[in-house]
């Protein structure tokens, strides 16, 4: 008789639910799984850090359903390794441990005024407007009339157009609904994505990108020399470019020939620019930035460097 092999999985997130699901489609052996979340529900950033007006996305929730119904499945939430169970548990009644517990910390930007209080990750703020209980608490100054969003990933995109939506769109989502009270008083009117990199190494989707052409009372602004590539990234866009890097420049293009139509607010795209200093009198006031150059390394890969050619504050 075979042996019954006892897992357990620490984290309910994608990882942990994937995990699971290779672990039960091996047929040589008998597999119980026992998962443990530090949280009282499951599905981590599925649930916590998708954006609230992307429901297709969490729709992937109906797999690790299909995981946890498994009949040798169990869940365990509201239990911390280290303060309810602790390793020599996990190892004296589990045959394995696999641990997928993600990352509990952010990357810092490394900038004098980041701990500034107005200064936030996006960890915070996205597990804020999702109800993450970990965040629930937290408050968010938005009387401010400029919000900066640092990087352009499909993250900072998600966090710019939480920001720039109506109350009415967001209202259609299941955002947390302290959050989407507070952004009803929210007095924004610029939002301001700051990319480190040119257009061509953006990291956002077209189909993220393309959303912010369809904002009930925002505009999205990108000004046309912010598109401009040097002959490197030319040359990459004609000959090696992917669809979707393409797609994200065409897309780019047709906003920076849109006018501005009057909305409440306004998105702009900020390219091949860099935040070195962040200033306030105890809170957030100011943000200098720097224009950056893209430099071809000895590998022939395009990387950034950032030459101080232009520098301004913004309020």
């Amino acid at each position: 008789m075979n042996k019954c092999w006892k897992i357990a999985v620490i984290g309910s997130g994608p990882a942990g639910f994937y995990a699971a699901g290779e672990l039960f489609r091996q047929k040589s052996w008998e597999i119980k799984v026992d998962m443990f979340e530090r949280l009282p529900t499951p599905f981590g950033l599925v649930r916590g850090g998708v954006a609230p007006d992307h429901q297709k996305i969490k729709s992937v929730q109906k797999i690790y359903t299909r995981i946890a119904e498994n009949e040798n499945f169990r869940f365990f939430g509201n239990v911390e390794i280290g303060r309810d169970i602790l390793k020599a548990d996990l190892l004296e009644h589990y045959d394995a441990v696999i641990y997928s517990v993600g990352s509990p910390a952010d990357r810092e930007l490394g900038i004098p005024g980041e701990d500034l209080s107005g200064s936030h990750s996006a960890t915070e703020f996205v597990a804020w407007y999702n109800g993450h209980p970990d965040f629930c608490d937290y408050k968010f100054d938005l009387s401010a009339r400029n919000a900066f969003v640092i990087g352009i990933g499909n993250v900072a995109l998600d966090v710019a157009r939480i920001l720039a939506k109506t109350h009415e769109e967001l209202a259609k989502t299941d955002i947390a609904d302290y959050a989407l009270e507070a952004l009803r008083a929210s007095q924004l009117e610029d939002i301001w994505l700051v990319g480190r990199r040119g257009p061509l190494q953006a990291a956002f989707s077209p189909a993220e990108l393309r959303e912010f052409m369809e904002l009930a009372d925002a505009d999205v602004l990108v000004k046309k020399n912010m598109l401009e590539l040097d002959a490197e990234s030319q040359q990459i866009l004609e000959m090696d470019a992917s669809n979707d890097t393409k797609k994200n420049i065409e897309i780019l293009m047709q906003i920076s020939k849109k006018s501005v139509s009057g909305k409440k607010r306004r998105v702009h795209f900020l390219f091949l620019t860099s935040p070195v200093e962040i200033s306030g009198n105890k809170k957030v006031e100011k943000i200098t930035l720097v224009r950056n150059q893209l430099v071809k390394r000895k590998d022939g890969s395009i990387s950034k460097e950032e030459i101080r050619i232009e520098k301004g504050r913004i309020e």
